[in-house]
């Protein structure tokens, strides 16, 4: 029985040394090894993670690096190409700006078709004789020395009016029929002068007094009418020529002052100053406000423009000058004017052919086309 179990243990003993043959205990060494290795290198890196986890973390790492450097790829080839639009935006920009070059910006052409449609007129710059202006304001008044209020002879009763409120009539026409009251015959009231009728006070029926009944004024003179403040009346003298003109200057006349009344007028306590103008074809008409520019001095200068060339653009004062078709815009700096000329001190030359009347036009058609180059 013991000599059974003996040869048992001796045959199980001879078949584990057959297994640990020497490739097997090389293996098991060198998995020793790397355990170690691996254990070593967690505790170098701080890590209390075992290393399968080591290994998972680091796959999952160099998995999310790769989507990252994929993505970085992705993005940075976008940026690439966004780089690439603003580089053609840019080339654009350049384009726009040459555009803007070739539409010479303050300049514009116009034929001479178109121009002389238009009412533009060129004028060439020269010196001129400046006047010292004095203005003044007022109004068109009846003619007092052409003035008739006619009145009845006898009391009485109105038995027929022949003429109404605005009619011409000529001296010794009939305007109206009386009764007297004192012989009962009738009597003619008639026009003492040539004019029109601006009253007619006086119906059928009605009884006549000491009351005007018409009156009549000769309108082929009327008076310019002008108010002279107190610092300009020692320059404002009788026989001194003005200007008078509307204020839209649609309507301007030359006169000499005629009159200065010797007293001052209690409102305003400006000193009055007359002056008669023909008015044959009824331009000027009694009541319209009215100003006056009385020259008081000239002076002359080396160079000018008509007032109406000057233009505001881009908050300077301009004048349009003209080459062939081409206008173009030309700051100018200004000195003294009397209303119709103005110095020009800077900006300009003498014999420069200029815009002197339409300069608007001129003006709306730049504006214009910048506004269009801007779209």
């Amino acid at each position: 029985m013991n000599k059974n179990l003996l040869s048992i243990a001796v045959f199980s003993a001879a078949i584990f040394a057959w297994q640990l043959t020497p490739a097997t205990i090389t293996s098991a060494k060198a998995e020793t090894e790397v355990h170690d290795e691996q254990k070593n290198h967690g505790q170098d890196d701080g890590h209390g993670h075992d290393s399968n986890h080591d290994k998972s973390d680091g796959d999952d790492h160099n998995e999310d690096h790769s989507e990252e450097g994929d993505n970085h790829d992705e993005h940075g080839h976008g940026s690439h190409q966004k780089e690439d639009s603003h580089d053609d935006h840019g080339h654009g920009d350049d384009s726009h700006s040459d555009e803007g070059d070739e539409h010479e910006e303050g300049k514009t052409e116009i034929t001479p078709d178109s121009a002389k449609k238009a009412g533009i007129v060129i004028e060439e710059t020269s010196s001129a004789m400046i006047a010292k202006i004095v203005p003044l304001t007022g109004r068109i008044t009846i003619n007092q020395n052409a003035k008739a209020d006619v009145r009845g002879r006898f009391s009485g009763i109105v038995r027929s009016v022949k003429v109404n409120l605005g009619d011409q009539v000529q001296k010794g026409q009939i305007l109206a029929v009386v009764e007297s009251n004192e012989s009962l015959n009738n009597y003619n009231v008639t026009a003492p002068i040539d004019g029109t009728i601006l009253e007619r006070n006086t119906n059928l029926g009605d009884v006549v007094n000491d009351q005007p009944l018409f009156i009549i004024a000769d309108l082929s003179s009327v008076w310019a009418k002008f108010h002279i403040f107190p610092k300009d009346a020692d320059m404002i003298n009788v026989g001194q020529t003005v200007r008078v003109h509307t204020l839209d200057e649609g309507k301007e006349n030359n006169a000499a002052i005629k009159m200065l009344f010797p007293t001052a007028d209690a409102l305003s306590q400006t000193l009055i100053a007359v002056a008669p103008i023909g008015n044959e074809k009824n331009m000027w008409r009694p009541g319209m406000t009215i100003e006056g520019d009385v020259t008081v001095s000239e002076k002359k200068v080396p160079l000018a423009v008509r007032e109406s060339a000057l233009q505001t653009m881009e908050d300077q004062i301009v004048v349009f000058v003209q080459e062939g078709d081409r206008y173009e815009m030309k700051p100018v700096k200004t000195g003294v004017s009397d209303g119709r000329y103005i110095e020009i001190t800077n900006g300009l030359v003498e014999g420069q052919s200029y815009v002197s009347e339409g300069s608007f036009v001129i003006k709306a058609d730049i504006l214009k086309s910048g506004a269009a180059h801007e779209h």
